[in-house]
């Protein structure tokens, strides 16, 4: 899987643009259904990343994209759930994120925030 072009509001991945959250599972890409987190935002100033999203936890690692400005927040509960299922999690700007994903993606899945 190839990661390309990422700038706010899309990114680019083996050649087909996706303006919108993406999740990555086992190489699978669909989009983020954030409706479920979508309660938590009042809270947090920011729909988060919740325990209640369909998370991609089939995987020895999972790399959260935080938005280009890295303010998607990630709640203790995904990483209290990754640690008891004894998933490393990288939780980095997206477009650190990618540098990794095209680094070694090997059995990683992904979750990316592609805007703030």
């Amino acid at each position: 899987m190839q990661f390309e072009n990422y700038s706010f509001g899309s990114i680019r991945i083996d050649g087909n643009e996706y303006a919108y959250d993406v999740v990555i599972d086992r190489e699978e890409i669909r989009k983020r259904k954030k409706k479920a987190s979508k309660k938590f935002r009042e809270e947090l100033g920011h729909t988060p990343l919740s325990i209640e999203e369909d998370i991609p936890w089939k995987c020895s690692q999972l790399v959260i994209g935080t938005g280009a400005f890295g303010r998607l927040p990630v709640m203790q509960e995904v990483r209290d759930e990754a640690a008891r299922r004894k998933i490393k999690i990288l939780i980095l700007p997206t477009l650190e994120a990618i540098e990794t994903l095209n680094r070694n993606s090997s059995d990683t899945n992904a979750i990316l925030h592609v805007t703030c």
